[in-house]
């Protein structure tokens, strides 16, 4: 076995800003090579500068696109001897609003981002993963993936989803040694908590959670989170405090948890 050989590899989705970005970082100061992924060229070059040479490389692809996630593939199994340890589905999208209200593209776009983009990314990575003896995918699920919240209506699907085929898929993968887990965070500081609108058109997210004095986390624990999930036994990875009170209030009481969500996001009818 060679040096290239021993070193661990990871690639990751979502790689040019938040958790993507951050796991990115964390995982390359622990050793590993990192393949950096992105629909954003821009984001993706400044990840890619905070990373030492030779221990990362990019491409720049949108993960709807089944023939870009080929090239990505391709490219990440030339620089590292055909080895994949860890898959890090991350890239995701949110968009909000009551659902008569969205547009049918935002509606389309979160569709095929966060649930689709995933199945893409499970199916063209497959072939590395099975060749690498102890490798896992990690899907970034969310919160959203254990409880309903109004105006989050169609991105908790695809959240719901993304828990769903990672169970199904952990038990699939099992005749190839290859685990499937997910990462499901609280909401933390990304970018997605500004695009997603709360009680009204010209609010956010991020203003209805800091009204309520709700937590958001920084980035970095999502990304020590997805470290966890890269080496542990579990299958859901909790990000914070808040996502393993809302996993036991979702099981044991949830009655108490629709209410908090309708103090939380302003809805009249929960």
């Amino acid at each position: 076995m060679t040096a290239q050989d021993a070193q661990k590899t990871i690639f990751i989705t979502g790689a040019g800003s938040g958790i993507g970005r951050a796991t990115a970082k964390l995982f390359a100061e622990r050793g590993w090579f990192v393949g950096l992924f992105d629909v954003n060229q821009k984001g993706l070059d400044e990840t890619s500068a905070m990373l030492p040479e030779g221990q990362r490389m990019s491409v720049t692809f949108d993960v709807r696109d089944r023939s870009g996630w080929a090239r990505a593939i391709d490219a990440f199994g030339n620089a590292t001897n055909r080895r994949m340890h860890v898959l890090f589905n991350n890239a995701g999208v949110g968009k909000g609003g009551f659902i008569e209200e969205m547009k049918d593209e935002d509606i389309d776009l979160v569709l095929d981002v966060n649930l689709k983009g995933v199945i893409n990314g499970v199916n063209a990575a497959l072939p590395l993963l099975r060749a690498t003896p102890g490798a896992r995918i990690i899907n970034t699920a969310s919160v959203a993936g254990v409880f309903g919240a109004p105006r989050l209506a169609v991105y908790c699907a695809t959240k719901f989803g993304v828990r769903g085929l990672t169970e199904a898929l952990d038990v699939e993968f099992s005749r190839f040694g290859v685990r499937v887990v997910s990462l499901m965070p609280w909401f933390v500081d990304t970018a997605i908590l500004d695009g997603m609108a709360a009680t009204e058109s010209n609010r956010t997210i991020r203003d209805s959670l800091t009204e309520n004095k709700t937590p958001i986390y920084p980035v970095s624990m999502a990304a020590e989170r997805a470290w966890d999930a890269a080496h542990g036994k579990d299958i859901h990875y909790m990000v914070g405090q808040e996502a393993e009170k809302a996993r036991f209030f979702a099981r044991f009481f949830p009655g108490a948890m629709r209410r908090q969500i309708a103090k939380n996001f302003g809805s009249e009818t929960v």
